[in-house]
């Protein structure tokens, strides 16, 4: 019984090594696409949505500290366009730059790919952390705590936007220069906290 239990062992030890050597090798053979425009590897958004479920699990507790109210609205708003439309859309403008990326960050305040039912902590915590592998930097060392705060409580309400929290969306009082961007051609300053948080994005930008 010894001796069978020992060459099982074994069989699993050479199993999972031979695993391990199989996957190194489709790795450094290019097996990996790194373009953005190339097809998901099989159940790689499977793995991914698994893995980001369970890292957000404790967050959906977690009550938002600020009131419900137009002035923190107001202010999510002014936050979301000038450092999340780039990728994310405006309310009727979604983003060029978000079909460029893998994967495209969801248009947030397109009806089918808000985030309307997530509870405000999740958002939070998104926005804080970011998202490894996705594109989706973080912002704990950009914004504050509140500033953050005010962001999930827009997304939480993207759906009920009133003419005030819409007209800080469109940037109408600062001579109509919203379109730059939600389209990809203005200044995004997510691309600073991206710079910030990665060494190896520097190094890929260009020195002028």
């Amino acid at each position: 019984m010894t001796s069978r239990f020992g060459w099982f062992v074994l069989g699993c030890v050479v199993m999972a090594a031979a695993i391990a050597a199989g996957a190194w090798l489709f790795v450094a053979n290019g097996g990996v696409a790194m373009e953005t425009n190339a097809a998901p590897l099989p159940f790689e958004k499977t793995f991914a949505k698994m893995a980001i479920r369970a890292a957000v699990a404790d967050s959906r507790k977690l009550p938002d500290p600020l009131p419900y109210n137009e002035q923190n609205m107001v202010a999510g708003a002014t936050l979301f366009r000038s450092h999340c439309a780039g990728c994310h859309g405006l309310p009727g403008k979604p983003s060029r730059m978000g079909k460029a990326e893998f994967p495209n960050p969801p248009q947030l305040f397109t009806p089918s790919e808000m985030v309307t039912d997530d509870p405000e902590g999740v958002t939070f915590w998104k926005v804080t952390n970011g998202i490894r592998l996705s594109g989706m930097p973080s912002f704990g060392d950009v914004l504050t705590a509140d500033q953050r705060w005010q962001l999930a409580m827009l997304l939480r309400h993207a759906d009920k936007l009133t003419p005030a929290v819409s007209a800080a969306l469109a940037n109408e009082n600062s001579g109509g220069s919203s379109s730059a961007s939600a389209n990809g051609s203005g200044k995004c300053s997510c691309m600073d906290s991206m710079m910030k948080n990665s060494p190896g994005m520097k190094s890929m930008m260009p020195s002028h």
